[in-house]
C-alpha cells in the first residue's frame, strides 16, 4: 500500500480527536501529522494489544531500530517511509520519536505508577513529545511555545486517563499515582468497581478524580498563559485538539466522574463541531485581541 494512504487510514481509523484538528491543515502539514499520529498509533497498538512482554517488547524493539533508519534513509514499514519524508521537511527531533516508544515500555513493562513524578514522566513520554513533534509540523517563531505545547501535553493526557480510568484496569492498568490514591483511601478494587453502594468509597473515588481534573485544567489554562502571542495563528490546531479534549472533560463533569456507567465520549459530529468553532473563534479572536479560550 501507498504509505501516505496507509498513514491517512491509520489515523483515520483509529477515531482519534486528533484526527478532527487535522482536516484544518494545509495538505503538506496534514501529511506530516499524519505520519506522526500513525507511528504513535503502531507503538500505542503493540502495547494496549499485544499481552506477553516477551511479544511486546522485540517489536518495540523494531521501531526503535526503524527510527535508527528513517534518520539514515533506510525505513522500511510504510510508516516509517512517510516519516522519512516528514523529517526531512520538518524538524522533528529523534529524540521524540524514540521517547514515544519509551512511553509504550513503561506501559509493556507494567511498573506501577506510584508517584506524581512517575505520572509526569509517562505524560511526557506518551504526549508532551507529541505535542513537541506537533509544534514543529505547525510552526513557531517564540521558544515559549515549547512549554505551551508540553503543558497542553499534560492537559490531554490527564483527561485521557480520567475518560479511560475504567477502560484501562481492563488491561491491569491504572495511572492514578499509588501515594496520591492512599491519601483519598482509594485502592486499586476501588478503581476496578467504581461507583457503588458504599457512599464513603464514592466520595473518596470522586474526590481523587476531582483532584485530578483539577490539574488537568490548571495544565489547560498552563498552556494558555504559555502560548506566545506571535504563535497563537500557526498553533491553532494545538487549540483546536486542547479544544476537543476540553469538552471530553466537560462531559467528565456531567456525568459526575462515573465513567464506569457513563463512558465520557464525545460523538464524532461532536468532535467535528467543537473542532469547526474553535477555528472560527480563532479567526475573529485574533484579529479583535480576544482571549484565548478551550470552552465551546
Amino acid at each position: 500500500m501507498n504509505p501516505e494512504k496507509y498513514c491517512e487510514d491509520k489515523t483515520r481509523g483509529s477515531g482519534s480527536s486528533f484526527f478532527y484538528a487535522f482536516l484544518f491543515l494545509s495538505p503538506e502539514k496534514r501529511r506530516a501529522m499524519m505520519s506522526l499520529y500513525a507511528f504513535c498509533r503502531e507503538v500505542d497498538d503493540i502495547a494496549d494489544e499485544i499481552k506477553d512482554k516477551e511479544v511486546a517488547m522485540p517489536k518495540l524493539g523494531f521501531w526503535r531500530e526503524e527510527v535508527d533508519r528513517v534518520y539514515a534513509g533506510e525505513a522500511r514499514h510504510p510508516v516509517g517511509i512517510e516519516l522519512m519524508w516528514t523529517v526531512k521537511h520538518y524538524p522533528i527531533e529523534k529524540e521524540q520519536l524514540t521517547e514515544m516508544i519509551e512511553g509504550m515500555m513503561m506501559d509493556v513493562v507494567g511498573k506501577p505508577t506510584v508517584t506524581d513524578k512517575d505520572l509526569d514522566l509517562y505524560c511526557y513520554r506518551v504526549a508532551g513529545v507529541v505535542g513537541l513533534m506537533s509544534i514543529a509540523v505547525f510552526g513557531y517563531s517564540n521558544e515559549q511555545s515549547k512549554q505551551f505545547a508540553l503543558r497542553m501535553g499534560d492537559a490531554l493526557q490527564l483527561t485521557n486517563i480520567l475518560r479511560d480510568v475504567y477502560e484501562d484496569t481492563k488491561i491491569n492498568r491504572i495511572y492514578l499515582p499509588q501515594q496520591t490514591r492512599a491519601k483519598f483511601k482509594v485502592t486499586d478494587q476501588d478503581i476496578r468497581n467504581g461507583f457503588g453502594d458504599n457512599e464513603k468509597t464514592n466520595a473518596n473515588l470522586k474526590a481523587l478524580m476531582q483532584h485530578y481534573l483539577d490539574k488537568a485544567e490548571q495544565a489547560y489554562q498552563g498552556a494558555l498563559d504559555a502560548l506566545p502571542s506571535e504563535d497563537r495563528k500557526s498553533l491553532t490546531p494545538s487549540l483546536m485538539m486542547g479544544a476537543i479534549y476540553y469538552a471530553h472533560l466537560a462531559k467528565l463533569k456531567s456525568v459526575g466522574f462515573d465513567v464506569w456507567q457513563h463512558p465520557a465520549r464525545l460523538t464524532p459530529l461532536k468532535k467535528i463541531w467543537v473542532a469547526w468553532k474553535a477555528y472560527r473563534y480563532e479567526k475573529k479572536a485574533m484579529k479583535k485581541n480576544r482571549p484565548l479560550k478551550l470552552d465551546f
